[in-house]
């Protein structure tokens, strides 16, 4: 008899995140606990970490400390990886806090080890916004002081040749910013970009202007800072048959649907709305869609909203969260935008896999995934995020059971090809069905039934069980295990890395195309 080839053998392969292959600590909730190696537990915190904020199991001080003590260790030892890994947590996994304080913290780690090389290139590489340079300086500061390296001012100054332009002093220079653009300006001295010459040193010298309050005229070059300045002369009285007769001379002023309501001093109508749709930004219209029904907008207005929602280049370059189509839909009263918030949301959620064979998805409905939103600025739930990826894999894959589990299990139902934000409204109405704790372990077995493969989408800070054996021994050796961590907290429930049990995480679908490669029998390195 055959003990090796048989047709259930498949290839050994390796992934990413890896831990020690015996417990040394304890999760949150008493169960052993595995200890992930720096870059794997730097990974999975940083593409869940909002900053500053805190979680069920941790307070925002202890979390941020070891986000930074991880940095520091990393941008040490392997400032190549963390050079290739923070570019693409700010621009594939979307991330945008975690990757500023990333590159900031790795840069003064690395000079005081002495490192000199790809400082400056680590902090412009995670500065995509024109309101960012102020934000990285405003944190460094915040906490080392007015004393700056310049790696940090030289990152800086770079990314503000690429990102300031008229429209984004507009939208960020206001009173409310610690840093104006012109204190970064005279912080950083930034040289003005070689296709830009013509018009951003005039820019950058206005914006000196005003936030020294010097009253010299707007140079000729900045056409839409003169445009918005006219457009500011304007009697209150005469701003609205404006909007009425000219709306593209909003447009040419550069002005924003928050800068046209406090110029109007009064409510957005639909007259007022439609003559800036065609200029807002994406996440500016997932926001609005409630206000734009209010107003009246009609459906022709309605129509273009709804293509550019869709469109896969715009859903791309927007970089949303895929819950944020989520919070978009329970925000959004009528539904005309339903079926265009699910179409956005296949395209965020394109690396979501398709299984084929039997698939076991298990959401964590435990008070740890109910309590809290994700960020300060978000009502989602941990528990919203991961039901999204659940029900996505059940809605793509040939046969999948999909279950909430906490104390207990709950079986839902989700046929294929049915829509995501549908059924999430429908399974999210069930958390706190089957009580509140975390039983990965049990509820692994208490579902598992021949499946081809098991996801776990939880903060993996599961309780002991009753079961021998733990998580890892749930089910057979053989089976695929991914567990897709939605908190990044230090210890893992299972050892990963190898042996058909793997671990990824954060709050994007950007780590999901690893398993792909899992499941074609290679290793799968870093997604990036």
């Amino acid at each position: 008899m055959s003990k090796f080839n048989t047709s259930t053998t498949r290839p050994a392969v390796s992934s990413p995140v890896t831990t020690g292959r015996a417990p040394s600590g304890r999760t949150y909730e008493g169960a052993p606990g595995y200890v992930r190696d720096a870059r794997g537990e730097l990974f999975l915190l940083a593409v869940s970490n909002m900053v500053g904020e805190d979680t069920f199991y941790e307070k925002a001080q202890n979390r941020d400390e070891r986000f930074r003590s991880l940095v520091h260790r990393v941008a040490v030892t392997d400032g190549e990886w963390l050079a290739r890994f923070l570019p693409w947590l700010r621009n594939v996994a979307n991330m945008r806090s975690a990757p500023i304080v990333a590159a900031l913290e790795a840069v003064r780690a690395r000079l005081a080890a002495g490192e000199q090389g790809m400082n400056r290139q680590l902090v412009d590489s995670v500065l995509q916004r024109a309101d960012e340079p102020g934000e990285a300086l405003a944190y460094w500061t915040s906490r080392y002081g007015r004393a700056i390296p310049k790696p940090v001012k030289r990152g800086v100054a770079d990314a503000v040749a690429r990102l300031y332009t008229e429209r984004g002093l507009l939208k960020y220079d206001t009173d409310s910013r610690g840093y104006r653009f012109g204190d970064v300006i005279d912080l950083v001295h930034p040289s003005p970009d070689a296709d830009k010459r013509l018009w951003q040193g005039d820019l950058f010298a206005h914006a000196l202007d005003r936030r020294h309050k010097r009253d010299n005229p707007i140079p000729d070059s900045l056409r839409m800072l003169r445009a918005r300045a006219e457009l500011l002369a304007v009697p209150v009285a005469e701003r609205r048959a404006v909007v009425a007769a000219d709306p593209a001379r909003l447009r040419s002023a550069g002005m924003t649907w928050e800068a046209l309501a406090g110029w109007l001093q009064g409510s957005m109508d639909a007259q007022a709305w439609q003559s800036v749709i065609p200029s807002m930004g994406y996440m500016s219209l997932l926001r609005n869609l409630r206000n734009f029904d209010e107003s009246g907008v009609p459906d022709e207005i309605a129509e273009r909203i709804v293509a550019k929602l869709t469109d896969p280049g715009e859903v791309a370059r927007s970089r949303q969260l895929p819950f944020r189509f989520y919070s978009a839909y329970r925000n959004a009263p009528s539904l005309r935008w339903g079926h265009a918030l699910d179409r956005a949301l296949t395209t965020a959620t394109a690396n979501v896999p398709s299984f084929g064979g039997r698939t076991l998805v298990l959401v964590d409905t435990s008070g740890s995934m109910t309590s809290g939103a994700v960020s300060a600025r978000s009502t989602v739930t941990p528990v919203q995020a991961a039901a999204l990826f659940g029900v996505a894999l059940a809605a793509r894959g040939e046969r999948v059971d999909l279950y909430g589990f906490a104390d207990g299990v709950f079986r839902h139902d989700v046929r294929r090809g049915a829509s995501v934000l549908k059924e999430m409204d429908r399974f999210c109405a069930r958390v706190g069905e089957v009580g509140h704790g975390t039983q990965i372990a049990d509820s692994v077995r208490r579902t598992y039934a021949g499946h081809d493969r098991v996801v776990i989408l939880s903060d993996m800070q599961t309780m002991s069980g009753h079961h021998a054996g733990g998580v890892t021994g749930a089910v057979p050796a053989r089976i695929p295990m991914y567990g897709f961590n939605l908190q990044g907290y230090r210890h893992a429930a299972m050892p990963t890395g190898s042996g058909d049990r793997h671990e990824f995480g954060g709050f994007s679908d950007a780590a999901f195309r690893l398993i792909p490669l899992l499941e074609a029998g290679r290793d799968a390195a870093w997604p990036f």
